[in-house]
């Protein structure tokens, strides 16, 4: 049974590389403004889990469902443009641009969908403001520490005021302080613009901030709350 109002809906995913199973029938649901912490050891299939997700890679099996949309069947410029547009991420190393500056980086979703660069630059310092980084806007991720360049990175994921936000171990590079900062502020930000997230971790206090818990272990999903 699919829970009701449901943004995105995964049933049944199995993807296999060579001999070795990543998913064996996964299922996975989460609602606009939730967010979804998604548990289980090195190898259980947490990351492939989430890339199916996010449409960056293709289950072997399955469907996914967005807003109503098949996922599995679009093409991949129909897949790639959702991770533009409905889609933000947030990677363990976050990934930023050395080259730019950090008001640059977050800017950059915004310039690539076609956005002037005085707009996207404006939207990008409202958002490291919010993120508590915009003392540092001028600066290069280089030049900032790991805690103040994930918030960034958390800004960027959030300046396209995407729909479901993706966050693979957003915190394993940090110290516990640190962490726990990025979290509270990620947290708060997708809430307070309705944006789902899917949060993947192996760490208790970082799925604490999640308002469910899906573990997987094995390529297989256990969800205590709701059944897909």
């Amino acid at each position: 049974m699919i829970p009701a109002g449901s943004l995105l809906v995964a049933e049944d995913l199995r993807k296999t590389y060579g001999q070795t199973s990543a998913l064996d029938g996964a299922s996975f649901s989460i609602h606009p403004g939730e967010v979804v912490a998604v548990l289980g050891p090195s190898g259980s299939g947490k990351s492939t889990l989430l890339h199916c997700l996010a449409g960056i890679i293709r289950p072997d099996t399955g469907r996914i469902r967005y807003g109503g949309r098949e996922l599995t069947t679009l093409s991949d410029a129909g897949r790639s443009a959702l991770r533009r547009t409905d889609f933000g991420f947030v990677f363990q190393f976050g990934q930023l641009v050395p080259e730019l500056s950090c008001t640059e980086n977050v800017a950059l979703p915004l310039r690539l969908a076609g956005a002037r660069r005085k707009a996207a630059e404006q939207s990008a310092r409202e958002w490291l403001e919010r993120l508590e980084v915009d003392d540092i806007g001028g600066q290069r991720p280089g030049e900032v520490s790991g805690g103040q360049a994930q918030r960034v990175a958390v800004a960027r994921a959030l300046v396209t005021s995407p729909r479901v936000v993706f966050a693979d171990e957003p915190t394993g590079a940090l110290d516990s302080y640190s962490g726990e900062r990025v979290m509270q502020l990620l947290t708060d930000a997708a809430r307070l613009t309705q944006a789902a997230v899917v949060l993947v971790t192996h760490e208790a206090r970082v799925a604490a901030y999640s308002d469910r818990e899906i573990v997987v272990r094995d390529g297989r999903t256990r969800d205590p709350d709701h059944a897909v």
